[in-house]
């Protein structure tokens, strides 16, 4: 793992996260452990609105969580109700946490590639439907992180289990002076809650 990346996981304190926070951390927990049992793939889709923010946030940390803690065969997934585009501030704050970022395409919804160790291949993130390639239409957990998809979109088919895991939005920062640090504070929260998620999976 790219020592920025690893300097940034060593700072993040687990033991900061709320109880109630941890209640649904930790159901995220038990469907990877239950599935490492079953000797079966774990996917995990995370949804949001516009899979701009929080839903890349949250694909991104549970993969380097997973590598960090070595937990075999986790596949992490991204999506939203409706394609936007993966939004600049959010490539930015990753840029910040260390993340080496190419931009592969252009245009209204541009790829990029997320890259956080030297040996394997990097997170590709652009926005996308739930549903759309890469991501799996059966044998996935969906893990919903905005209020608005959690309320708006109460069947996600094909997801073998749905779990509550909502943030609030960073745009709500956006062209303020709190602009990076509301992003770069989200970046960390969900960083920090992934790493607890691994932490707990026995293998």
């Amino acid at each position: 793992m790219y020592s920025a990346i690893q300097s940034y996981l060593d700072q993040l304190d687990l033991n900061s996260i709320p109880s109630e926070r941890r209640a649904a951390l930790d159901q995220l927990t038990g469907y990877i452990q239950e599935k490492i049992e079953k000797q079966e793939p774990v996917r995990l889709t995370f949804i949001c609105t516009h899979n701009s923010r929080r839903s890349h946030l949250g694909q991104v940390w549970a993969q380097v969580a997973a590598v960090h803690y070595d937990v075999p065969d986790v596949s992490t997934f991204s999506g939203g109700t409706e394609t936007t585009t993966c939004n600049p501030r959010t490539i930015a704050a990753f840029k910040r946490a260390g993340m080496e970022v190419a931009q592969t395409t252009e245009g209204d919804n541009p790829v990029y590639h997320l890259a956080y160790d030297e040996a394997l291949p990097p997170v590709v993130a652009f926005s996308k439907v739930y549903d759309q390639e890469p991501n799996p239409t059966t044998g996935f957990a969906a893990i919903m992180t905005c209020s608005h998809a959690e309320e708006n979109c109460p069947f996600i088919p094909g997801a073998e289990r749905r779990l509550s895991i909502t943030y609030t939005d960073p745009k709500e920062a956006d062209d303020t002076p709190a602009e990076a640090a509301t992003y770069d504070e989200r970046c960390r929260q969900i960083a920090t809650e992934m790493m607890y998620v691994f932490a707990g999976v026995k293998k």
